[in-house]
């Protein structure tokens, strides 16, 4: 049976605003010696003007912000790199345009309660993960999975102390 996917170039680290996706994404990304992108710096200036005003995002807001994103993603793996995104990616439909039909990027779900979130579902093949542990621990288990899973990683060697 194929594996859903192969070595990843991206890892899309998303959950509820609160669970962590940057402080995780960032040790994750140093612990595997990959780029770390915010996704949160890909909005347009209008989203951000919005935003500062208190006034929420509409999807017709969303959507460039969403292909930024998808499009740095794409430029990062074309070019044989590999990066950690963190995302909210709320809503499958986000999630789609992220990820856009690829096979080598994989969601890590960062499990959490929140109104507007659609959890991925199985055909989405999300690692998921729950925030209710340390970071440290988070990470570990993240890395722990990708070494053994079927998306297994090339991970830098660490030394054990």
């Amino acid at each position: 049976m194929n594996s859903p996917h192969p070595t990843p170039c991206a890892l899309i680290v998303m959950g509820v605003s609160g669970s962590g996706k940057s402080t995780i994404g960032k040790q994750l990304a140093a612990r595997l010696g990959w780029a770390y992108e915010d996704g949160d710096r890909f909005h347009p200036a209008g989203n951000v003007a919005k935003m500062s005003a208190g006034q929420p995002l509409t999807d017709e807001d969303r959507w460039p912000w969403l292909k930024a994103i998808a499009d740095e993603i794409d430029r990062l793996c074309a070019a044989g790199e590999r990066a950690v995104v963190a995302c909210s990616a709320l809503r499958r439909i986000y999630r789609d345009i992220l990820v856009h039909g690829r096979n080598d990027i994989l969601i890590v779900y960062l499990e959490g309660q929140f109104k507007t979130l659609e959890p991925p579902t199985s055909d989405e093949h999300p690692l998921t993960v729950s925030i209710d542990a340390p970071v440290e621990t988070i990470v570990d288990d993240i890395v722990g999975r990708l070494k053994s899973g079927p998306a297994a990683l090339p991970l830098p060697h660490r030394n054990s102390t």
